[in-house]
């Protein structure tokens, strides 16, 4: 079948208003601007001893460290940023706390069809903790139990969505969000929240701080060395932190343990935030909901409403840089923040007048089965894990307890998942990763403009369990 375009590119705005919408927009994340999360804790100088020592200050490093001190408030923890808190993947993305702990019913069920019904319920028991601890714990995070709409915006996922609890046909979506590319939509009502997701880290590191957790910004961890005696040593530039225990939580840096190195590659993600809208603004597309929005593309794009009603929108370009390194100059891509824009556009034609405010990226931690992986090394006594996939807000409380129960040596429900205790296939390594995701890449967007038609070497991905996501 002919390669048809998108409804995307059907209905592309001129390209004088997508210049127009992008043309005040400053290369910045909005949620570290809005929480002002500049550096809070100091940097480690001194040798120290700790019985928990916590490489990393995103969601995972904080969760583990907040249920370390709940678990036993006499631990001493020790938790060590190389920047600032939630200045990566914690503090830039789209702020969805969703339910899944194998990102998506399809996915856990390819992978782990015995025990999905128990990733199920256990991921839904999470997100409610989760919201048991915002309550309790005082986390001022502007969490919002929304719920979340799936949207087919082309007729073959229209077909995808029937038969699903709570599918909305054509006039059903638009009362909920009017926007005339979509088609139909699915509601899940209780298996997402909205975070401000600078806020959430920052709040976290408060109360790790006000526990007792010892927090160090500015602190890298440059190496890990084994002693005579059995403990770890975590190195810094200025300083040994001597560990009866280690969790890595490094996301998508390079792991500190070599035979992670391949484990995950960097994703980039790109994202636009208009400025508020106007209560005219706001009326003319609906959204009284404020659910969390997505569509079903291979190439998908994710939307939200902030708390002062900006909207910010995000998702179809994955870009995986050249030799697979994290750095900065990734994150500003004209060409797909100008992909955006349109998308947005063409979507909302009824925003035309809407600018945008910020505009940034972010890499992803991928791996190869999409959701978390989980390991110990040197004797036990260092816990790790990695390659959340873009779904981590939710996932990384659930993984914190995992980490501490495996060193802990308990048999756990968690710890006896084969999700937990089987590890995913590697990237194979450069050059090859490099053009085995671009084929990858080509091959999803090839797809897209033809009715969802997945090509033979992704078909072979899907029989061998492996693929690239975001």
């Amino acid at each position: 079948m002919a390669s048809h375009q998108t409804a995307y590119e059907r209905h592309a705005p001129d390209p004088r208003l997508v210049e127009r919408a992008l043309a005040g927009s400053r290369q910045a994340v909005f949620w570290l601007e809005d929480a002002d999360a500049d550096t809070r804790h100091p940097e480690l100088t001194a040798s120290t001893t700790a019985d928990l020592t916590v490489v990393g200050g995103g969601y995972l490093g904080l969760w583990t460290a907040v249920h370390a001190k709940r678990r036993d408030p006499g631990r001493r923890v020790v938790l060590l940023e190389a920047r600032t808190v939630g200045w990566a993947a914690s503090g830039r993305n789209g702020g969805f706390c969703e339910a899944s702990i194998t990102h998506g019913e399809d996915n856990g069920r390819n992978r782990w069809p015995e025990e999905y019904d128990a990733l199920d319920r256990l991921g839904r028991e999470n997100l409610d903790a989760f919201e048991d601890d915002v309550r309790t714990l005082g986390l001022a995070c502007e969490w919002e139990r929304t719920g979340a709409l799936g949207v087919a915006v082309e007729e073959h996922q229209v077909e995808e969505l029937r038969g699903e609890e709570h599918f909305l046909d054509g006039p059903g979506i638009r009362a909920e969000i009017d926007s005339p590319l979509f088609l139909a939509g699915v509601l899940e009502r209780d298996t997402n929240a909205l975070v401000h997701p600078a806020r959430l880290a920052l709040e976290l590191a408060r109360v790790a701080a006000d526990l007792g957790v010892e927090v160090h910004e500015h602190s890298a961890v440059t190496d890990l060395r084994r002693t005579s005696s059995g403990t770890v040593e975590v190195h810094t530039d200025r300083a040994v932190v001597t560990s009866a225990h280690v969790v890595l939580a490094t996301n998508v840096f390079p792991s500190l343990l070599r035979r992670n190195r391949l484990m995950t590659v960097p994703v980039y993600d790109f994202v636009l935030m208009t400025e508020p809208l106007t209560a005219d603004q706001l009326a003319s597309i609906g959204w009284a909901g404020r659910q969390g929005l997505g569509d079903l593309a291979n190439q998908f794009h994710y939307s939200r409403l902030t708390a002062d009603n900006r909207i910010l929108w995000g998702g179809y370009d994955a870009v995986y840089p050249a030799g697979g390194r994290v750095a900065a100059r990734h994150e500003d891509r004209a060409q797909s923040h100008t992909r955006l824009a349109s998308h947005f556009l063409a979507t909302f034609p009824q925003l035309e007048d809407v600018r945008f405010s910020h505009r940034w990226a972010g890499a992803i931690d991928t791996c190869t089965q999409f959701t978390a992986f989980y390991g110990l090394t040197h004797g036990g006594r260092v816990a790790h894990a990695a390659g959340f996939t873009g779904l981590g807000v939710g996932a990384t409380r659930f993984a914190a307890e995992v980490l501490l129960d495996l060193l802990a040596g308990e048999q756990t429900e968690r710890t006896s998942l084969r999700m937990v205790r089987e590890r995913p296939l590697p990237f194979p390594p450069e050059p090859f990763a490099s053009i085995g995701i671009n084929l990858t890449r080509w091959s999803l967007d090839r797809a897209d403009h033809r009715e969802g038609r997945r090509n033979l070497f992704l078909r072979a991905l899907d029989k061998a369990g492996l693929g690239f996501d975001s």
